[in-house]
């Protein structure tokens, strides 16, 4: 992600990512992310850990609105923060490609469990 002129420019890596590791090596590489922006007394990514941890994200030029503006994005429950859960769902919706192969990840991660 790049920020020009107050817009979020994000370049899709994911797909090259989940070819390259598998839906579950992919899914690990998420979860690394997310335990790397987390609070962690609360386990969840909050503004502060996210403000805090913007330049791992190259971001480090985003304001106070950007950050809350990518918060609100992901926060599915409403409650002004992201779990695992909600994390992972906004990084697959950032992800064009992915969402276009989204029924035949799901089924590889079913078929994967059984």
């Amino acid at each position: 992600m790049a920020s020009k002129r107050n817009t979020i420019v994000f370049e899709d890596y994911f797909p090259a990512m989940m070819e390259k590791l598998g839906t579950e090596g992919f899914m690990k590489e998420l979860t690394n992310g997310f335990q790397l922006l987390m609070d962690r007394e609360k386990k969840v990514i909050t503004f502060e850990s996210l403000k805090r941890n913007a330049a791992l994200l190259g971001l480090e030029g985003m304001n106070d609105d950007e950050i809350m503006c990518m918060l609100r994005e992901g926060d599915l429950d409403g409650d002004g923060a992201l779990d695992e859960m909600e994390f992972c769902t906004l990084m697959f919706r950032l992800s064009p490609a992915l969402m276009n192969n989204s029924k035949e990840l799901l089924e590889e991660a079913i078929f994967n469990e059984l």
